[in-house]
């Protein structure tokens, strides 16, 4: 910059401060704030939160902003640790496990199933978290609870969705972990930790949904996960998100018992059973054919 400019910048024409001042809010973030020598999450010192904050407090701490109460992560910690695993039949699990034997590092590994963490497998959670407020969103200015959720389903399924998120299961006739977190919200709703509002909603949707069947579907771990999240008040895509934190748990822990195993190139099933073939009958390649 010369005299002759001014001292404004030959490119953008702006004044130096102004230059500075937009270079400063190109990343801005209220989370972490560093310096030589310093770490803050949220405001509090790194060294402060070592060996006196959990891991799950602190999870809470940079989505929310605020460390949790006690009971608070007690509740969230239950959901992550039920979502950990579900077994190498998992589409990510096995994503994962195939990836190793390929000869791919844990890193590749776990982005590999983290990657397919997607609507379908990873996704019915944050629907049903959606799904819930929906309902809750019928109750604004009063109504009666068992009647939105009965409107919120069969608006659903006029949609034509067959399946709605949080319920039923391809491997559980019950969910092993439906029951156990519901009574943790329920046992933190009388201590007053949630309001309960929420697992009042996934039960009058599992009641909606039953209604006349003679085969009841019953809420899953996404649906019951999904009541915690709401009644902690986290966002759709908060549940997610902390889906994917604790199924990297899993993914990891097969990823290294892989690695350990060893193995090379294995497929989803062994070579002995194979695939089912639906194509063309063995056919000659025709010596002519049209222009």
């Amino acid at each position: 910059m010369s005299a002759t400019d001014g001292g404004r910048d030959p490119l953008t024409g702006e004044a130096p401060q102004a230059v500075l001042d937009e270079a400063r809010r190109w990343w801005q973030t209220d989370i972490i704030d560093i310096h030589p020598g310093e770490i803050a999450l949220r405001g509090y010192p790194i060294q402060e939160l070592i060996g006196n904050v959990g891991f799950v407090d602190t999870i809470w701490l940079m989505l929310r902003g605020e460390l949790p109460t006690r009971a608070q992560a007690a509740l969230l910690e239950a959901a992550l640790v039920a979502s950990v695993d579900h077994g190498p039949q998992a589409p990510s699990i096995a994503i994962a496990r195939m990836a190793t034997t390929c000869g791919v590092p844990v890193n590749g590994a776990m982005a590999s199933a983290i990657n397919v963490l997607d609507d379908i497998h990873g996704g019915p959670g944050e629907q049903c978290m959606e799904l819930y407020l929906e309902v809750d969103a019928e109750l604004e200015g009063g109504g009666d609870l068992d009647e939105a959720a009965r409107l919120v389903v069969q608006r659903h399924r006029d949609a034509g969705v067959r399946y709605l998120p949080g319920f039923g299961h391809r491997f559980h006739p019950l969910d092993p972990r439906k029951h156990p977190l519901l009574a943790l919200v329920d046992d933190a709703t009388a201590d007053g930790v949630v309001t309960g509002r929420f697992a009042a909603i996934g039960r009058a949707v599992e009641t909606a949904i039953n209604v006349g069947r003679s085969k009841p579907i019953p809420m899953n771990v996404d649906g019951v996960t999904a009541v915690i999240y709401c009644e902690l008040g986290f966002t759709p895509q908060h549940g997610r998100g902390v889906f994917i934190l604790a199924r990297s748990v899993g993914i990891l822990a097969h990823t290294v018992e892989q690695l350990a195993q060893g193995g090379r190139i294995k497929g989803p099933v062994p070579k002995s059973i194979g695939y089912t073939y639906t194509g063309p009958a063995r056919r000659p390649v025709p010596h002519e054919r049209e222009p």
